[in-house]
């Protein structure tokens, strides 16, 4: 028998509705207000006359981000960046927390790794070294110079293996007397049972990477080489003229700093918008089940 809900009862959920959809319009605007923005016309931005909808509509900025081929070639430099570093990310992740997530009575150097980790948290060697590291290499003006130095997020690393330590053991002893390895304990296992924890990480370092610029900066001596962020903060940042070319003054005529940082944010936030979705009914959970050590 289905109980009704009191009076104060609904008054409550139709305040706590009110309240929420009030507090989800305030996290809206401005992403409304920078996508007004980048649609308006330079001179209506500039003169403060954009609030949520555009003025004197105008594709100015996004034409000046697509219009051209370098802006074409830093995307898919990021779009290679983001799938291989994330992949390599993950893979490094879940074959390093397995262990870490492992009592001392199974592996016994356990703490001793787990405080190496935790020691590169609290210190690292500094921009000198890491760009001398790099450089020795071999790896400036290359890809893996943008995705090796990050490979293995010891955040990540800890969330993971304290997700693992969550799993009841039972299903590892289980696959042990049926046979299975560590790898296919694993495999078979561990990460199927762990895609909130995957999920949750692998978000993390997409965001990461794509919206990481400096490395790109620091490792990258050519241009053709520079991911998105970077690319677009040497053009629109810096105004760096030169890869303005003389046809396209009458473009930059109706763009103003304004449109063009908007532009700039709109297109840098809208992949992780599209794919933050897919992601969002295993980022909570993920968060709490890896934060709890037991």
């Amino acid at each position: 028998m289905a109980i009704k809900p009191s009076f104060g009862r609904r008054a409550f959920l139709v305040c706590n509705l009110i309240f929420l959809a009030f507090i989800s319009f305030l996290c809206l605007m401005p992403i409304i207000h920078i996508l007004a923005i980048s649609f308006s016309s330079g001179s209506a931005a500039a003169a403060g006359k954009v609030a949520l909808w555009p003025v004197e509509f105008t594709t100015a900025a996004y034409d000046n981000v697509f219009g051209k081929p370098e802006y074409l070639r830093a995307f898919g430099v990021s779009i290679q960046r983001v799938v291989a570093g994330t992949a390599l990310s993950m893979l490094l992740t879940i074959i390093t927390a397995y262990p870490l997530s492992k009592d001392r009575n199974t592996f016994r150097l356990r703490t001793v790794y787990a405080w190496i980790f935790v020691f590169t948290i609290l210190f690292n060697g500094g921009l000198i070294p890491t760009y001398l590291t790099i450089k020795s290499l071999g790896l400036i003006d290359s890809l893996g110079a943008l995705v090796l130095p990050t490979a293995v997020n010891v955040f990540n690393v800890i969330l993971l293996l304290n997700f693992y330590r969550n799993l009841p053991k039972e299903l590892e002893e289980a696959s042990r007397i049926d046979g299975a390895g560590h790898f296919a304990t694993l495999w078979k296992i561990y990460v199927p049972l762990s895609l909130p924890a995957l999920a949750t990480t692998g978000l993390f370092t997409m965001v990461g990477h794509w919206n990481s610029w400096f490395d790109g900066m620091l490792y990258m001596n050519h241009p053709e080489n520079y991911p998105l962020q970077t690319f677009l903060q040497t053009v629109i940042i810096k105004m760096d003229f030169r890869f303005i070319k003389s046809e396209n003054v009458e473009l930059m005529l109706q763009l103003s700093d304004r449109t063009s940082r908007a532009a700039q944010i709109f297109v840098a936030a809208f992949p992780i918008l599209i794919v933050y979705p897919f992601l969002q009914r295993f980022f909570i959970k993920g968060i709490v089940m890896g934060s709890v050590k037991e």
